[in-house]
């Protein structure tokens, strides 16, 4: 229950700033109002929902305080995993890094976003999972929530998808040349890309935002 509303919410099925009916959620999954109700507790934990009592429960708008500190949290995990992996990739983690980067190429070229999407959030995963340190991808996983759904936002934009394979095709490149220093700017290039274009994107729509104090 937990993971499916997470999903959509993250999936941008449900619209920051809509209100999430429990009624409905529990209509449409055939399920009772006891679990939807903890899983709606556990989404607010996570920043996802607003629950206002008396007046209902709403999906979080996005904050871009807490984007940029995720960001900055990302990239410092991602930056130091990728020189550790530059300087100690097998050629089987290679293999792996360029078969997501085919898949990626293919989801490209049917422009399938949830499948890119999905084969983008993989290549960071196996990024983590090649350094051999198991706590990275939790830690990485607590402040992806609100970075997956800016994330979503900004892949329909026109050549964004290009742009991202072209980003995850150097670094993987760099990687292959066992180059840590360019793997680390590459990818440095790349993780920049989110704030940078989310800024411009929250001057358009607004009332996706949280307005931050």
């Amino acid at each position: 229950m937990y993971l499916s509303l997470r999903n959509a919410i993250v999936g941008l099925r449900y619209a920051p700033g809509e209100v999430l009916r429990k009624a409905e959620v529990c209509e449409a999954l055939g399920v009772s109002r006891s679990p939807v109700s903890a899983a709606v507790a556990r989404l607010a934990g996570d920043g996802l929902v607003d629950v206002h009592p008396q007046a209902g429960t709403y999906v979080s708008r996005i904050s871009m305080a807490e984007i940029r500190e995720g960001a900055f949290i990302r990239e410092a995990l991602e930056l130091a995993a990728i020189e550790h992996v530059a300087r100690s990739a097998t050629d089987e983690q290679i293999g792996l890094l360029k078969r997501n980067l085919r898949i990626q190429r293919v989801m490209l070229d049917e422009d399938d976003r949830t499948g890119f999407y999905e084969h983008d959030a993989q290549m960071h995963e196996l990024l983590l999972s090649f350094t051999g340190y198991r706590r990275l991808g939790r830690i990485s996983e607590s402040v992806r929530a609100q970075l997956d759904r800016a994330r979503q936002l900004l892949l329909p934009a026109p050549g964004r998808l290009q742009e991202a394979y072209l980003e995850h095709e150097a670094v993987v490149r760099a990687l292959e040349a066992r180059d840590a220093a360019r793997a680390r700017d590459a990818l440095r290039h790349h993780l920049g890309q989110l704030v940078t274009m989310l800024t411009t994107f929250a001057t358009r729509e607004p009332a996706l935002f949280h307005s931050d104090p």
